[in-house]
């Protein structure tokens, strides 16, 4: 009995210390779970603190995040929605400015410049077949006409009896233009030549040396007559009525000018209103290109002197000096030119209004 007992005995002390051991470990657990929970407290407490110290950077950098994140993401695919914008806005206004091209070709061949083909060669060697030239319309609206100057006239009742041609208003010479533009309406006899005499001149020849007279000047004409022509076979003495001009061509052999018609009304002068403008240079063929300034024997300042000459007049019927209007290449051309910087223009100002609206 004693054994089991004994043997019983210290089991019942294990036991009893276990049970101390497992109540004392119970409560350390119970008070390190306190301490656990106070240690996690404060330091929740304090992340709160931090979290709320910190919040605007958190906030900033999140939004900053965002930013980057959005614009990384839009800013891959940014460049090909300019590219198609680009391409879109470009067909937009490529009929703007066809539009454009084609009002400023019209305006600029009707009141400012056109160009004209020369088909014979009574103007020889200044001016050869199939030579084009600018013909300048604003010149004679800023300035009288010059001796010496190579004008474009049209032929239609200038020496031949009958109406002498009128300009319009701005609205007719538009639609005059417009219609010329695509081939329409009818363009006169349209001629070229050079101006000798202007109003109140005396115009004569040919002096003791066959020279023409201006005011009883000669004029030294080698630099632009056809080489061998001779000033004048046929002689004249006019006083250049006011408002008209005396006119020649400077291939005095072949061409039909103001001492041809000195039967006609005016005594072969032309009316100064029939004139279209000055032919200052020649555009085709290259080979050609050149200014057409006026000689110099026509700077002569004694030419201004009135000095009269008389002599009789007779002619023979010849080749009259034409130009005809180009192509409208040439017009089309000068417009798009025109056209292009303004249309650019627009387009600048119209993306600083914008910018300014957005901002």
């Amino acid at each position: 009995m004693s054994g089991p007992e004994d043997s019983a005995a210290p089991e019942t002390g294990d036991s009893g210390s276990a049970v101390r051991s497992d109540a004392d470990s119970q409560a350390a657990d119970e008070g390190a779970a306190d301490q656990g929970a106070k240690d996690e407290g404060a330091a929740n407490a304090q992340a709160d603190r931090q979290a709320e110290a910190g919040a605007p950077e958190a906030t900033a950098e999140s939004s900053g995040d965002e930013d980057s994140g959005s614009a990384a993401g839009p800013g891959a695919a940014r460049p090909a929605r300019r590219g198609k914008r680009k391409q879109r806005s470009f067909w937009r206004e490529l009929p703007i400015l066809i539009a454009v091209a084609l009002l400023l070709a019209i305006i600029i061949k009707t009141f400012a410049i056109q160009a004209f083909w020369i088909p014979s060669g009574s103007m020889e060697n200044t001016l050869e077949i199939n030579d084009r030239v600018l013909v300048n319309k604003i010149v004679y609206h800023t300035r009288d006409i010059h001796r010496g100057d190579i004008v474009v006239f049209n032929g239609d009742g200038s020496w031949d009896p009958g109406t002498v041609p009128v300009t319009g208003n701005i609205f007719q010479q538009f639609g005059d233009g417009f219609a010329s533009m695509f081939g329409f309406g009818h363009p006169g006899d349209i001629l070229i030549k050079r101006v000798i005499g202007v109003p109140g001149d005396h115009v004569a020849c040919c002096d003791a040396k066959g020279q023409v007279t201006v005011n009883g000047v000669p004029l030294i004409e080698q630099s632009y007559l056809y080489p061998g022509s001779a000033p004048s076979l046929s002689r004249f003495n006019i006083t250049v009525p006011s408002g008209r001009l005396w006119v020649m061509g400077d291939n005095r052999f072949w061409s039909d000018d103001s001492r041809d018609h000195q039967g006609d009304p005016g005594g072969g002068t032309i009316p100064e209103s029939a004139v279209i403008g000055r032919a200052f240079i020649i555009i085709w063929p290259p080979s050609r290109w050149r200014i057409l300034p006026i000689p110099a024997t026509f700077q002569q300042p004694a030419l201004n002197n009135s000095h009269a000459a008389a002599s009789s007049a007779t002619g023979d019927d010849l080749l009259s000096a034409r130009a005809e209007p180009t192509g409208q290449a040439e017009p089309l051309v000068l417009g798009f030119a025109a056209a292009v910087p303004l249309t650019w223009l627009q387009r600048r100002v119209r993306r600083r209004l914008r910018r300014r609206r957005r901002s």
